[in-house]
Protein backbone atom coordinates (compact mmCIF):
# COMPACT_ATOMS: atom_id res chain seq x y z
CA UNK A 1 0.00 0.00 0.00
CA UNK A 2 1.26 3.28 -1.32
CA UNK A 3 0.57 7.22 0.09
CA UNK A 4 1.55 9.84 -2.43
CA UNK A 5 2.05 12.97 -0.43
CA UNK A 6 2.43 16.57 -1.19
CA UNK A 7 0.78 20.13 -1.29
CA UNK A 8 -2.05 20.47 -4.53
CA UNK A 9 -0.54 21.18 -7.37
CA UNK A 10 2.44 18.46 -6.54
CA UNK A 11 1.32 16.25 -9.59
CA UNK A 12 -0.37 13.49 -7.62
CA UNK A 13 -3.25 13.52 -9.16
CA UNK A 14 -1.95 13.58 -12.29
CA UNK A 15 -0.02 10.61 -11.85
CA UNK A 16 -2.50 8.46 -11.12
CA UNK A 17 -4.28 9.68 -14.00
CA UNK A 18 -1.15 8.14 -16.18
CA UNK A 19 -1.05 4.96 -14.16
CA UNK A 20 -4.61 4.45 -15.80
CA UNK A 21 -3.74 5.80 -18.46
CA UNK A 22 -6.56 8.74 -18.51
CA UNK A 23 -3.72 11.21 -19.38
CA UNK A 24 -0.95 10.08 -21.93
CA UNK A 25 2.60 10.80 -20.57
CA UNK A 26 4.40 13.39 -22.40
CA UNK A 27 7.91 11.78 -21.45
CA UNK A 28 8.92 8.37 -20.07
CA UNK A 29 7.57 5.16 -19.72
CA UNK A 30 5.20 3.70 -16.77
CA UNK A 31 6.40 -0.41 -16.34
CA UNK A 32 4.09 -2.83 -14.32
CA UNK A 33 5.99 -6.51 -14.35
CA UNK A 34 6.90 -6.72 -17.78
CA UNK A 35 4.11 -4.83 -19.30
CA UNK A 36 4.82 -1.51 -21.21
CA UNK A 37 1.27 0.54 -20.00
CA UNK A 38 2.61 3.43 -22.03
CA UNK A 39 2.60 1.64 -25.25
CA UNK A 40 -0.84 -0.09 -24.64
CA UNK A 41 -3.77 0.57 -27.30
CA UNK A 42 -7.65 -0.04 -28.04
CA UNK A 43 -8.40 -3.03 -26.27
CA UNK A 44 -5.13 -3.74 -24.24
CA UNK A 45 -5.54 -0.42 -23.34
CA UNK A 46 -9.12 -1.26 -21.97
CA UNK A 47 -7.80 -4.59 -20.20
CA UNK A 48 -5.01 -2.31 -18.45
CA UNK A 49 -7.68 0.36 -17.16
CA UNK A 50 -9.75 -2.81 -16.08
CA UNK A 51 -7.14 -3.82 -14.16
CA UNK A 52 -6.45 -0.27 -12.32
CA UNK A 53 -9.52 0.57 -10.99
CA UNK A 54 -9.91 4.17 -9.70
CA UNK A 55 -11.41 6.13 -6.98
CA UNK A 56 -12.22 9.58 -7.09
CA UNK A 57 -12.49 12.34 -4.21
CA UNK A 58 -15.79 13.01 -5.54
CA UNK A 59 -17.09 9.49 -5.87
CA UNK A 60 -18.09 9.89 -9.49
CA UNK A 61 -21.50 7.77 -8.51
CA UNK A 62 -24.71 8.20 -10.52
CA UNK A 63 -26.69 10.07 -7.89
CA UNK A 64 -30.30 8.70 -8.56
CA UNK A 65 -29.52 5.19 -9.46
CA UNK A 66 -29.31 2.46 -6.50
CA UNK A 67 -26.49 1.76 -4.70
CA UNK A 68 -26.14 -1.81 -6.05
CA UNK A 69 -26.48 -0.51 -9.77
CA UNK A 70 -23.75 1.65 -9.15
CA UNK A 71 -21.54 -0.99 -7.61
CA UNK A 72 -22.08 -3.32 -10.98
CA UNK A 73 -21.42 -0.55 -12.95
CA UNK A 74 -17.83 -2.07 -12.25
CA UNK A 75 -18.23 -4.85 -14.10
CA UNK A 76 -19.27 -2.41 -17.69
CA UNK A 77 -15.65 -3.16 -19.55
CA UNK A 78 -16.76 -7.01 -19.19
CA UNK A 79 -20.80 -6.37 -20.42
CA UNK A 80 -21.96 -5.41 -23.95
CA UNK A 81 -23.07 -2.16 -25.05
CA UNK A 82 -27.28 -3.68 -24.71
CA UNK A 83 -26.83 -4.84 -21.77
CA UNK A 84 -25.49 -1.83 -20.22
CA UNK A 85 -28.04 -0.17 -22.12
CA UNK A 86 -31.18 -1.41 -20.14
CA UNK A 87 -29.25 -1.67 -17.05
CA UNK A 88 -29.10 -5.86 -17.12
CA UNK A 89 -26.40 -7.76 -15.30
CA UNK A 90 -26.53 -11.92 -14.20
CA UNK A 91 -27.56 -13.03 -11.16
CA UNK A 92 -24.42 -13.89 -9.85
CA UNK A 93 -22.84 -10.61 -10.47
CA UNK A 94 -26.24 -8.78 -8.27
CA UNK A 95 -24.89 -11.61 -5.69
CA UNK A 96 -21.21 -10.55 -6.00
CA UNK A 97 -22.16 -6.86 -5.77
CA UNK A 98 -23.99 -7.99 -2.18
CA UNK A 99 -21.59 -9.40 -1.01
CA UNK A 100 -18.98 -6.71 -1.65
CA UNK A 101 -21.39 -4.17 -0.05
CA UNK A 102 -22.00 -6.26 2.96
CA UNK A 103 -18.18 -6.73 3.22
CA UNK A 104 -17.82 -2.59 3.57
CA UNK A 105 -20.51 -2.42 6.33
CA UNK A 106 -23.07 -0.93 3.82
CA UNK A 107 -25.54 -4.27 2.14
CA UNK A 108 -28.46 -2.73 4.23
CA UNK A 109 -28.51 0.63 1.66
CA UNK A 110 -28.20 -1.45 -1.44
CA UNK A 111 -31.78 -1.06 -2.33
CA UNK A 112 -30.97 2.80 -1.86
CA UNK A 113 -30.82 5.74 -4.31
CA UNK A 114 -27.09 6.31 -4.14
CA UNK A 115 -27.45 10.72 -2.95
CA UNK A 116 -29.31 9.37 -0.08
CA UNK A 117 -26.15 8.05 1.40
CA UNK A 118 -23.56 10.11 3.54
CA UNK A 119 -20.34 11.16 1.68
CA UNK A 120 -18.42 8.05 3.48
CA UNK A 121 -21.18 5.55 2.54
CA UNK A 122 -20.64 7.39 -1.43
CA UNK A 123 -17.15 6.36 -0.86
CA UNK A 124 -17.75 3.11 0.10
CA UNK A 125 -19.99 2.00 -2.56
CA UNK A 126 -17.03 3.50 -5.18
CA UNK A 127 -14.55 1.12 -3.40
CA UNK A 128 -17.37 -1.40 -4.24
CA UNK A 129 -17.53 -0.41 -7.34
CA UNK A 130 -14.03 -0.47 -8.50
CA UNK A 131 -13.79 -4.36 -6.22
CA UNK A 132 -16.29 -5.52 -9.01
CA UNK A 133 -13.56 -4.79 -11.55
CA UNK A 134 -11.00 -7.47 -10.00
CA UNK A 135 -8.48 -5.15 -10.06
CA UNK A 136 -5.11 -6.03 -9.57
CA UNK A 137 -4.45 -2.35 -8.67
CA UNK A 138 -6.86 0.40 -6.76
CA UNK A 139 -6.04 3.92 -7.39
CA UNK A 140 -7.36 5.96 -4.63
CA UNK A 141 -7.44 9.56 -5.88
CA UNK A 142 -7.50 11.76 -2.66
CA UNK A 143 -10.41 9.29 -1.18
CA UNK A 144 -11.19 11.10 1.94
CA UNK A 145 -10.36 14.32 1.15
CA UNK A 146 -14.49 15.88 1.70
CA UNK A 147 -14.62 13.48 4.60
CA UNK A 148 -15.10 13.96 8.27
CA UNK A 149 -12.40 12.23 10.53
CA UNK A 150 -14.53 9.42 11.34
CA UNK A 151 -15.70 8.31 7.47
CA UNK A 152 -12.05 8.77 6.63
CA UNK A 153 -10.89 6.39 9.17
CA UNK A 154 -13.36 4.01 7.89
CA UNK A 155 -12.87 4.29 4.08
CA UNK A 156 -8.63 3.97 4.99
CA UNK A 157 -9.19 1.00 7.13
CA UNK A 158 -11.26 -0.34 4.45
CA UNK A 159 -8.65 -0.07 1.62
CA UNK A 160 -5.77 -1.24 4.20
CA UNK A 161 -8.03 -4.42 4.61
CA UNK A 162 -8.45 -4.66 0.74
CA UNK A 163 -4.62 -4.66 1.26
CA UNK A 164 -4.46 -6.94 3.26
CA UNK A 165 -7.06 -9.61 2.95
CA UNK A 166 -6.84 -9.70 -1.27
CA UNK A 167 -3.33 -8.81 -1.98
CA UNK A 168 -4.23 -5.90 -4.24
CA UNK A 169 -1.84 -2.89 -4.61
CA UNK A 170 -3.52 0.28 -3.01
CA UNK A 171 -1.75 3.85 -4.60
CA UNK A 172 -3.59 6.64 -2.65
CA UNK A 173 -3.07 10.25 -3.18
CA UNK A 174 -3.41 11.63 0.47
CA UNK A 175 -2.64 15.36 2.02
CA UNK A 176 -1.66 14.49 5.57
CA UNK A 177 1.33 12.90 7.59
CA UNK A 178 -0.24 11.24 9.47
CA UNK A 179 -2.77 8.99 7.19
CA UNK A 180 0.15 7.98 5.34
CA UNK A 181 2.19 7.17 8.62
CA UNK A 182 -0.48 4.85 9.72
CA UNK A 183 -1.77 3.18 6.71
CA UNK A 184 1.01 2.89 4.26
CA UNK A 185 4.17 0.70 3.81
CA UNK A 186 5.49 2.81 1.58
CA UNK A 187 5.10 6.88 1.05
CA UNK A 188 6.24 9.10 -2.01
CA UNK A 189 6.60 12.43 -1.66
CA UNK A 190 5.87 14.72 -4.76
CA UNK A 191 6.64 18.69 -5.04
CA UNK A 192 6.17 20.25 -8.50
CA UNK A 193 5.71 17.46 -10.04
CA UNK A 194 9.29 15.66 -8.71
CA UNK A 195 9.97 13.10 -6.60
CA UNK A 196 11.30 14.19 -3.20
CA UNK A 197 11.22 11.47 -1.00
CA UNK A 198 10.51 7.99 -1.25
CA UNK A 199 10.58 5.58 1.60
CA UNK A 200 8.91 4.04 4.67
CA UNK A 201 6.69 5.99 7.22
CA UNK A 202 9.20 5.86 9.64
CA UNK A 203 11.73 7.86 7.31
CA UNK A 204 9.65 10.81 7.26
CA UNK A 205 11.61 12.95 9.11
CA UNK A 206 10.69 17.07 10.09
CA UNK A 207 13.39 17.78 7.37
CA UNK A 208 12.02 15.68 4.58
CA UNK A 209 8.80 16.79 5.29
CA UNK A 210 9.76 20.60 4.96
CA UNK A 211 11.42 18.89 1.52
CA UNK A 212 8.07 17.69 0.57
CA UNK A 213 6.31 21.03 1.90
CA UNK A 214 8.18 23.58 1.84
CA UNK A 215 9.91 25.82 3.88
CA UNK A 216 6.52 27.85 5.08
CA UNK A 217 5.07 24.14 5.76
CA UNK A 218 3.24 24.60 9.68
CA UNK A 219 5.74 22.20 12.01
CA UNK A 220 8.43 22.71 14.16
CA UNK A 221 11.76 21.19 14.37
CA UNK A 222 10.74 18.91 16.86
CA UNK A 223 7.09 17.77 15.90
CA UNK A 224 6.59 13.80 16.37
CA UNK A 225 5.14 11.61 13.45
CA UNK A 226 1.75 12.79 14.01
CA UNK A 227 1.98 16.35 14.57
CA UNK A 228 4.13 16.71 11.63
CA UNK A 229 1.34 14.95 9.63
CA UNK A 230 -1.37 17.97 10.24
CA UNK A 231 -1.02 19.01 6.77
CA UNK A 232 -4.18 20.66 4.83
CA UNK A 233 -4.27 21.38 0.98
CA UNK A 234 -2.12 24.46 1.53
CA UNK A 235 0.29 23.07 4.04
CA UNK A 236 -0.59 26.13 6.12
CA UNK A 237 -3.31 25.10 8.20
CA UNK A 238 -3.64 22.17 11.10
CA UNK A 239 -6.12 19.82 11.02
CA UNK A 240 -6.64 18.02 13.87
CA UNK A 241 -8.50 14.51 14.29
Amino acid sequence: MIGIIGRSGAGKSTLLRMLNRLTDVTEGEIWYDDLNVTALKTTAKRKWQSDCAMIFQQFNLVPRMDVVSNVLHGTLNKRSTLATMFNLFPTEDIHQAIEILDRLGIAEHAPKRAEALSGGQQQRVAIARALMQDPKIILADEPIASLDPMNAQIVMEALRRIHEEDGRMVIANLHTLDTARRYCDRVIGMRAGRIVFDGTADQLTTGMAREIYGADASFSEEATSTEIGTLDKTAAQSITA
